[in-house]
Parts: C-alpha cells; sequence; structure tokens
C-alpha cells in the first residue's frame, strides 16, 4: 500500500504537515498538503505544499531557494497527520528567520519576538549557514559566470578544486602552529569553504556529513576505525 493510500485527508483533501529541522529536531513550519504535494514530494525529494489562499500546490524554496530536502517522512497513528524530518536550505520562515516559530508567550501575557535582522544570514543557526554556502555553491556551479570564483574552480575541474583543499589544510596546520587564534580561524573558514565546494562536485549536500557524524557519535575513535576495517 502507498504512502497515500494509508494517509486519511480531510473533506478539502488536505493532511496538515508539521515539517522540522532533521539535523537538531527543531520544528519549522506547519503547513498543508493534499494528494499531488505528497505525490511531488516523494518523486523529487523537495517539499511541497498546498496553499489554501492560492489554491494551487507549490514547492518551499520556489523562489527563495530555501528548499527542504526530505530525509524522513513519518505519519501519526491516525493517519491525519504527517512529520517530515527535512535539511533546511536557508531560512525556513519567509521573514529570514530559521523556524517560523520564533516567537514565544510569558505568562505576563507579553509576547516576546525574536530579534529580526535585515541580514538573513544572521538567523541561521551554526550548521545552517554551511547549508545556506552549499545552496550558494550549487547556485554558481549551475548558472556560472565569468566574475564567479566558484565557476572557474568548477571548470577548472576536479584536480583544481583537490588542490585547494590540500593548500588550505596546508594553511589551516600553518595558522595553528603560528599560535594565531584569529588567523587559524580564518585558514579554517577557508578550508571549509573549498570543502563545500569538493561536496558540491559531487553533489553530496552538508547533512550526508552531519549524518555521519551522528552515526559515529559516542563511539570510541577506536572502535570506530576497526569497525571500518571489517
Amino acid at each position: 500500500m502507498s504512502l497515500i493510500e494509508q494517509l486519511k485527508f480531510d473533506t478539502n483533501g488536505l493532511i496538515p504537515a508539521i515539517t522540522r529541522d532533521a539535523a537538531t529536531g527543531e520544528v519549522l513550519m506547519m503547513a498543508f498538503m493534499n494528494a499531488a504535494a505528497v505525490e511531488q514530494t516523494l518523486a523529487t525529494g523537495r517539499v511541497h505544499y498546498y496553499s489554501r489562499s492560492r489554491r494551487k500546490l507549490w514547492m518551499k524554496g520556489e523562489t527563495s531557494g530555501h528548499v527542504q530536502l526530505v530525509r524522513e517522512i513519518r505519519f501519526d497513528c491516525d493517519a491525519d497527520c504527517l512529520l517530515i524530518s527535512v535539511a533546511q536550505q536557508g531560512a525556513a520562515c519567509h521573514t529570514g528567520h530559521h523556524s517560523c516559530f520564533y516567537r514565544t508567550w510569558e505568562e505576563t501575557g507579553a509576547q516576546v519576538q525574536g530579534e529580526k535582522t535585515s541580514d538573513p544570514l544572521a538567523a541561521y543557526a551554526r550548521q545552517d549557514i554551511l547549508d545556506a554556502l552549499y545552496h550558494v555553491i550549487q547556485e554558481r556551479r549551475q548558472n556560472p559566470s565569468e566574475k564567479s570564483y566558484v565557476a572557474s574552480l568548477y571548470a577548472k575541474g576536479l584536480d583544481k578544486i583537490l588542490g585547494k583543499i590540500g593548500e588550505e589544510a596546508t594553511e589551516t596546520a600553518v595558522a595553528g602552529k603560528g599560535g594565531d587564534p584569529e588567523q587559524v580561524v580564518y585558514e579554517a573558514a577557508d578550508l571549509f569553504f573549498h570543502t563545500l565546494v569538493l561536496l558540491g562536485y559531487y553533489d553530496l549536500p552538508p547533512e550526508r556529513i552531519y549524518a555521519e557524524l551522528r552515526r559515529r557519535f559516542g563511539l570510541s575513535g577506536i572502535a570506530e576505525k576497526a569497525s571500518r576495517a571489517q
């Protein structure tokens, strides 16, 4: 039996969908889906919803680029609500916040709103800046321009990308030896950036790295290495 056959849509043919960050468990947003939205989500691996106000199917991030890559889909015991775990590219909320649930309600009745900034990157969690940067890298790769450094790396091929990673790794090690914390940060950022370029070459989103680190979490390094040798 397919997923759609198991779900219970309401009289309007809709089902609520709660979307959360696969890496942190944070609830990002809540929207509705119809059968077509579920089908497109399953077919593309990118979350689609149904807009009740516009009465049309839409893909999250279709204009902003802040797409949601599906990692897991669950449904509740009554099969009338979905829980979708995603790798969120950029911000989930149209306000620029990572989650739509950025406001809290105190007992005094005062509504407290998280600080909003004109810089959308300020709303990102630590790992989300890597996701956002990866999205930009992929955009530069798919729509190259003469002024794009990323596009020039991809144009020169894999060996050039690998060479830059080796160069940045060496410079990070030299900075570490030099004892200047600010220089270590600067060089490590360069290393992270060029590693993301390599991931983009193989169409590997940062979530794959997060997942591997989660798998290793709690394991001793010796035990983890031994498991790879088997």
